[in-house]
C-alpha cells in the first residue's frame, strides 16, 4: 500500500506517540506533564514553529498518562509501558541502586534521566481549627498517607519514622489526594499528605473552602533526614501560597523526567531540546504556576541516575553539562 505524504513532506509511517507516565491529576506531574507532551508534540499538520506553531518534535504525539505517581512510573518505564516517566529524584535513585524503599529487588539500571523539572514540597494540611500542631500530634489520627505507588507515601513513611511514628501508629488512608481533600473539608480525615510542586490543587482547592495549615518538618529531625538522603533538601512555603495558610518550612525533592537507556539518542535528543525551547517556557509558565521555575539552567545539578546520551548530548551543546551532573552518574551507578 502506497503511503501517504502528510505536509511537510512527513510520512504516516513517520509518526510516532511517546507516552508520560505523571501523577493523579489532584497533583502537580499530570497538570506540568500535560503541559509538556503539548509542548513536545508536533502532529502532521501543524503550522511551522517560526510562523507561530508547534515548535516540538516532527510527527510526535505526546500523551499524558494519569497515574499513581513516582513508583508507579518507575514501575511502568521498567516494564516498558510508557516511553517517559515523572518522578521524585529519592524514589529513581533507590529504584536505579536497589536501595532504600527498593532495597531486596534488583537495580533498574536501565533508567536515565532528561534533567531535573522542579522542586517538590512535601505537605502535611490540617484543618487549622483542630489540635495538630506537629507532626508527633498525627499519633492516632486518622491520616491520608498517599495512594500506594506513590512518591508521597515512600516520603511520609521516612519522615514518621524519623519522628519515631510509623503507619501502626496513625489510623492510615490510602487516599487520592483530591479525594483526601475533600475528607478533611468533611472532617472524615485528620490530615492528609502529597508531594508536589506548589502549589497543588488538592491543597489549593480546600484551602479556599476552609481555614487549613501545613505541619512543619523543621529543625533537628528535618536536619537528620537531610543528612540521611541526600535528595532531600529544604524548602519555605511563602504565606499564602495557599489562601491564608501561614509560611512553613518543610522538605523538597527534585521531580525529574526519566526515560529508559534503550531509547533512541536521537528521539531522546530532539525531545529535549523541544522541552527546554523559548515556546515551551512560555507555555509551562503561562499554564501553572510551578512552570515559571522549570529551569534548564538547574536542569543537571543534582540528577539522580544518569542523564540519558540523547538529553547529554543537548545539554552539552547548550554548555550546560557540569561535573555535578557527571558525579551524580558514577556515584549512583550500581
Amino acid at each position: 500500500m502506497a503511503l501517504i505524504p502528510w505536509a511537510g513532506g512527513l510520512k504516516a509511517q513517520d509518526l510516532s506517540y511517546f507516552r508520560i507516565a505523571t501523577g493523579t491529576t489532584g497533583g502537580t506531574y499530570f497538570p506540568i506533564g500535560g503541559l509538556i507532551a503539548n509542548a513536545i508534540s508536533n502532529p502532521p499538520g501543524s503550522r511551522p514553529c517560526d510562523k507561530g506553531g508547534s515548535c516540538g518534535v516532527p510527527g510526535l504525539i505526546a500523551v499524558a498518562q494519569a497515574t499513581l505517581g513516582s513508583v508507579e512510573n518507575v514501575d511502568l518505564l521498567r516494564a516498558g509501558n510508557v516511553e517517559a516517566g515523572m518522578a521524585q529524584a529519592d524514589v529513581a535513585y533507590w529504584a536505579y541502586t536497589g536501595t532504600g524503599s527498593y532495597a531486596g529487588k534488583p537495580p533498574f539500571g536501565e533508567l536515565r534521566t532528561i534533567g531535573t523539572l522542579f522542586a517538590e514540597a512535601l505537605h502535611i494540611a490540617v484543618r487549622a481549627d483542630g489540635g495538630i500542631q506537629a507532626v508527633p500530634d498525627l499519633k492516632n489520627k486518622v491520616v491520608s498517607v498517599g495512594e500506594e505507588g506513590s512518591g508521597t507515601l515512600v516520603d511520609v513513611r521516612l519522615v514518621l519514622e524519623a519522628y519515631g511514628l510509623s503507619e501502626e501508629d496513625l489510623q492510615p488512608r490510602y487516599l487520592k489526594p483530591g479525594t483526601a481533600a475533600d475528607r478533611l473539608a468533611r472532617g472524615e480525615v485528620d490530615a492528609f499528605s502529597i508531594v508536589g510542586g506548589a502549589p497543588v490543587s488538592a491543597v489549593a482547592d480546600v484551602a479556599g473552602r476552609l481555614p487549613v495549615r501545613l505541619l512543619p518538618i523543621d529543625g533537628p529531625v528535618a536536619e537528620r533526614l537531610r543528612g540521611t538522603h541526600r535528595f532531600f533538601g529544604e524548602t519555605v512555603l511563602p504565606a499564602d501560597t495557599y489562601p491564608g495558610v501561614p509560611a512553613v518550612t518543610t522538605l523538597s525533592v527534585g521531580a525529574e523526567l526519566l526515560v529508559r537507556a534503550e531509547a533512541s539518542e536521537e528521539r531522546i535528543y530532539t525531545v529535549t531540546r523541544a522541552l527546554w525551547h523559548e515556546n515551551t517556557r512560555r507555555l509551562l509558565a503561562d499554564g501553572h504556576p510551578k512552570g515559571r521555575s522549570i529551569d534548564r539552567a538547574h536542569a543537571v545539578a543534582a540528577v539522580a541516575v544518569p542523564l540519558h546520551p540523547g538529553a547529554e548530548r543537548y545539554y552539552r551543546e547548550a554548555g550546560l553539562v557540569g561535573d555535578a551532573a557527571k558525579e551524580a552518574g558514577a556515584e549512583s551507578k550500581p
